[in-house]
C-alpha cells in the first residue's frame, strides 16, 4: 500500500456530530485512535485547514484525508548500544544519539532506537504506541540528540503523556541559532500548524495553530551565532526549530528550516555543521510509581562540543 489521498465534500451538516466520529463512520476500518493522530499530525484538513477533532461537519466543508503508507512489519530487537541515563522497573530515559531515527517508518525499517530498546527491554515496553513504536512516550527527530523518556508499561506511558498534556514535566534543551541575539532572555509564543503545501513541514499560524510557547536564555554569545538554553512550555513538532527561524535566529546547522543563514554562517565562519545543533539537555518528572521529581541530564555531545569551540574561535 502506497500513500493516498482522498477528498470529499460533506453532505449534510451535522451540529450534533463530533468529527471524529464523522470519520470512523465513513472509514470504519479505520482506528478513532488512527483517526485522531492523522487529525493531529495535520494529515486531515477542512477547507484546506487543520481542526481538532471535536470539529462539527457542515455541509459544503471539503474534506481532504491524507493516509502515509502504514509500517506494517513489527520492529526486532537489535543489540545496539544504549546510553542510559535512568532506569527503574517502569521506566527508562536514554540518551538518544544524533543520527539515529527513534521509531521504524518508510526507509528507516530497522536500526532505530526502538529496535535498541526491544533488546534491551527484552519485551518490558508498553504497547500503547502499538508495534511500530513500543514504550515511546515522546519523540525527537532524527538529529536532534539528548534525553528521551520510554515506559515500560501502560500504567507508566498514560502518567507520563499526562505530565506532557499538563506541561508539568521540564524540558531544557541547548541550541546554536543563527545570529548575536540581543536580549538575554526572552519568550516566543506563536501558533504551530502543518505547512499548507510541505507536509513534512510546521509553520508558525496565526489562530489556526496549536498554542505553543518556547522560553530561553542566552548562554553564550558566539562568532555569528549564540548559544541558547530553550525551555520547552509546550512540546509541538519542530516547535524549537520554527520559532526560532520565526523570531530570526534559526537552529545552526538545521537544513529544513534555514539553509540561507546556514550558508552565511559556514561561509563567515569556515565552518561545516554537521546536523542542527539542537540537544534534550535536561528532563525533570514526577515519577508516576513514587511521586518522586526525577531529573536526568544528557551530556553535550562531542559534534555540539566542537561546533561550540569553532565559534568562539577568532574570525578567519
Amino acid at each position: 500500500m502506497t500513500d493516498r489521498l482522498e477528498t470529499f465534500s460533506v453532505e449534510h451538516s451535522q451540529p450534533q456530530l463530533r468529527f471524529d466520529t464523522y470519520l470512523k463512520d465513513r472509514y470504519p476500518a479505520v482506528s478513532r485512535g488512527v483517526i485522531q493522530r492523522l487529525l493531529e499530525q495535520g494529515h486531515i484538513t477542512v477547507d484546506g485547514k487543520s481542526v481538532k477533532p471535536n470539529h462539527r461537519p457542515q455541509a459544503g466543508q471539503v474534506v481532504s484525508v491524507f493516509f502515509p503508507e502504514p509500517t506494517t512489519a513489527e520492529a526486532k530487537p537489535e543489540d545496539i548500544p544504549l546510553s542510559v541515563l535512568h532506569e527503574d522497573a517502569d521506566l527508562l530515559v536514554v540518551n538518544k544519539p544524533p543520527g539515529i531515527v527513534v521509531h521504524p517508518s518508510l526507509g528507516h525499517d530497522e536500526h532505530t532506537l526502538v529496535n535498541a530498546l526491544l533488546h534491551h527491554c527484552r519485551g518490558q515496553l508498553s504497547g500503547i504506541g502499538g508495534v511500530a513504536r513500543p514504550g515511546i512516550v515522546h519523540r525527537l527527530d532524527k538529529e536532534t540528540s539528548g534525553c528521551l523518556l520510554v515506559a515500560k508499561n501502560d500504567e507508566t506511558h498514560n502518567a507520563l503523556a499526562k505530565q506532557f498534556a499538563e506541561r508539568s514535566m521540564s524540558k531544557l534543551y541547548q541550541v546554536l541559532v543563527c545570529g548575536v541575539m540581543k536580549n538575554d532572555t526572552g519568550d516566543i509564543q506563536a501558533d504551530l500548524a502543518r505547512h499548507p503545501t510541505h507536509r513534512k513541514r510546521m509553520a508558525v499560524s496565526p489562530g489556526d495553530g496549536r498554542p505553543s510557547w518556547t522560553a530561553f536564555r542566552v548562554l553564550e554569545r558566539l562568532r555569528g551565532a549564540t548559544h541558547v538554553e530553550a525551555t520547552l512550555h509546550t512540546g509541538r513538532t519542530h516547535q524549537i526549530r520554527v520559532h526560532f527561524q520565526h523570531v530570526g535566529y534559526p537552529v545552526v546547522g538545521d537544513s529544513t528550516y534555514s539553509v540561507r543563514p546556514n550558508k552565511r554562517l559556514e561561509d563567515d565562519t569556515g565552518t561545516r555543521f554537521p546536523r542542527q545543533m539542537l540537544h534534550a539537555w535536561r528532563i525533570t518528572f514526577a515519577h508516576p510509581g513514587t511521586g518522586e521529581s526525577v531529573t536526568c541530564t544528557a551530556p553535550v555531545p562531542d559534534d555540539f562540543q566542537r561546533a561550540l569551540a569553532k565559534l568562539r574561535g577568532p574570525a578567519s
